[in-house]
C-alpha cells in the first residue's frame, strides 16, 4: 500500500477522486513527456540540470520519489490519498502503468489510473498510523501495521464513516539519513495534524467557544450565542463588541463530521447581511465547491475557514489567547536545533 499525496496541501484531491487517479505535482518544469528508460540515475540528472542550486541530497530525494511512482508502483497495488479538509484517506487500486499529460492543467503531468472504491476517517485510526501518514515525503510505502488498519477501518466510497476518537499519544518516529530540516518539517506536519485531531474532538458549543477566542486574540470582543438559540448567528464580533464600529463580523459555526456545507447553507447564512457587514463561515467538514463559488459571488465580504485553516490561525494567534480558551485545545511550543548547514 502505498501513500501518496494529492499535490501540497492536498489541493488536488477533489480532481484526484472525481478523475479517477492520483498524480505528482513535482517534475512539471523539467519534463516534456514520458523518459524513454525510467533510470533513476537518468532523473537525478535531468532535476540536476534543470536546479544547479539545489543540494545532492534533495536531488536525490526527488528523483528517488518520481522513479518510485513510474517505476516501482505496480497495476493492482493500493494506493492512499488524505483528504485534510474532510479528515479522511482515500483507498484505490492502480489500475495501469504511469502517463504523461502534457499540458496539464492541474500540473500533475505523470498520473496513474486509479479505481476508488473505500475511505477512511482519520479518527477512527490508531495513533501510530495516524503519525506513520504525517510523513512529509510526497510518496512512501506504508509498513505492514498502517495498511492493516487503514483496511479494517475503510468503508465503501458512499457510507458515512462513523467517528469513535482515539487518544492522543504519539511516539516520534526515528528515520535515519535525513537532514535536521527534513526531521523538523515532518515533526511539524504531524504536529498540525494532532493539533486538528485535538479541535476536532470538541463538542458543538466549546468549538464556538474557541473560534471565539481566537477572534479575541485577533483584537475584537465577542459575543457567543447560548446554545439551541443563535437566530443563525453563533457569533458576532466588532471592535467595540456593540457593533457601533466596524467592522461588524457575523460568524456561523458548523462542527459536523464529514459533512460538508453546501451553497444552499452559505445562501442562508448570508440572508439579512447588509452593506458594511463582514462574515466567516466556520465548517469543520469543509465546503462544497459549488459553496466556494458562492462565497467567492456573495455581495458582502465573506470567508470560508475549514479545519486546516482553523488550526492555522489558532497557531499564529495562541500567544493572545485567554486562558479558558488555550485550555480547550492545549498546546506548548517546542523550540528545534537550526540546521545551518541545510
Amino acid at each position: 500500500m502505498w501513500m501518496i499525496r494529492a499535490g501540497e496541501g492536498a489541493s488536488m484531491v477533489e480532481p484526484c477522486i472525481d478523475g479517477g487517479y492520483i498524480g505528482v505535482d513535482f517534475g512539471q518544469h523539467i519534463f516534456s513527456a514520458m523518459p524513454e528508460k525510467v533510470r533513476r540515475e537518468d532523473l537525478a540528472r535531468a532535476f540536476r540540470e534543470t536546479h544547479p542550486d539545489w543540494s545532492e541530497h534533495k536531488v536525490a530525494n526527488a528523483s528517488g520519489q518520481l522513479f518510485r511512482f513510474l517505476a516501482e508502483i505496480k497495476a493492482g497495488d493500493e494506493v492512499v490519498t488524505g483528504d485534510p479538509a474532510r479528515r479522511l484517506y482515500y483507498i484505490g487500486t492502480v489500475e495501469a502503468d504511469a502517463e504523461f499529460v502534457a499540458r496539464a492543467k492541474d500540473s500533475m503531468p505523470f498520473r496513474r489510473r486509479v479505481k476508488w472504491t473505500r475511505k477512511a476517517l482519520r479518527d477512527e485510526l490508531g495513533v501510530e498510523t495516524r503519525n506513520t501518514l504525517g510523513a512529509i515525503q510526497t510518496l512512501f510505502r506504508l509498513n505492514a501495521e498502517a495498511s492493516a488498519d487503514l483496511r479494517q477501518r475503510a468503508v465503501d466510497m458512499a457510507a458515512t464513516p462513523k467517528s469513535k476518537p482515539t487518544p492522543v499519544e504519539a511516539t516520534p518516529s526515528k528515520p535515519e539519513g535525513r537532514s535536521i530540516d527534513e526531521l523538523r518539517r515532518e515533526v511539524i506536519e504531524k504536529a498540525h495534524e494532532f493539533i486538528e485531531d485535538l479541535i476536532a474532538r470538541l463538542e458543538p458549543y466549546p468549538m464556538q467557544e474557541l473560534v471565539a477566542g481566537i477572534l479575541r486574540g485577533m483584537g475584537y470582543k465577542t459575543r457567543v450565542s447560548p446554545p439551541g438559540s443563535d437566530r443563525g448567528v453563533d457569533i458576532f464580533a466588532s471592535p467595540d463588541g456593540l457593533g457601533l464600529q466596524e467592522p461588524r463580523i457575523f460568524v456561523e459555526v458548523k462542527h459536523w463530521v464529514n459533512k460538508q456545507i453546501s451553497a444552499p447553507d452559505v445562501r442562508a447564512f448570508l440572508g439579512g447581511r447588509k452593506t458594511g457587514d463582514r462574515c466567516l463561515y466556520v465548517s469543520t467538514g469543509g465546503f462544497t465547491r459549488e459553496a466556494r463559488y458562492e462565497a467567492e459571488r456573495a455581495n458582502v465580504p465573506l470567508t470560508l475557514i475549514d479545519l486546516p485553516r482553523l488550526r492555522m490561525l489558532l497557531i499564529d494567534h495562541y500567544e493572545q489567547l485567554d486562558q479558558e480558551t488555550r485550555r480547550l485545545v492545549p498546546l506548548t511550543k517546542l523550540y528545534w536545533p537550526i540546521d545551518e548547514a541545510g
